[in-house]
């Protein structure tokens, strides 16, 4: 019974910790590798420290990167429209306030959290972390 207990204990560890990666899988947006770094220090990037601000990077991801302060962190989102066929669509999203919207088919997106009422995938999430001033995007 002990060995049971033990067992039960192991396997609800292994496979209830986080492994803190995020499921963006999407047929239509590819996987490129994303390394991004933006420093919030600098005068480009100082208004990523108040709240429902945003930079944008053209330079990673499928069709660029958006970086937006939610209040009680940042999320980082790609420019690709999730819902149209890569492409099809070469237009990045277009961001307005705490809105992308997918000029491709005119839907519309919140930052906080990349979901559109009613549409099958969100906008494509990629890892946040924070290192002293500077966020590090990845995937």
């Amino acid at each position: 019974m002990k060995k049971i207990i033990a067992l039960w204990l192991l396997l609800s560890f292994v496979y209830g910790c986080d492994s803190g990666t995020i499921n963006n899988r999407n047929p239509n947006i590819p996987n490129y590798t994303v390394y991004l770094q933006i420093n919030m220090s600098l005068p480009g990037y100082s208004n990523l420290q108040f709240p429902s601000n945003h930079v944008v990077d053209y330079s990673q991801g499928a069709r660029g990167i958006v970086v937006f302060n939610n209040g009680s962190g940042f999320v980082a989102f790609d420019l690709a429209c999730p819902n149209q066929a890569f492409a099809s669509c070469t237009t990045p999203m277009s961001i307005s306030g705490i809105e992308a919207t997918c000029d491709c088919d005119d839907t519309v997106y919140n930052l906080f959290s990349g979901q559109s009422p009613g549409q099958q995938y969100p906008m494509k999430q990629y890892r946040v972390d924070i290192s002293g001033s500077t966020l590090i995007i990845t995937n």
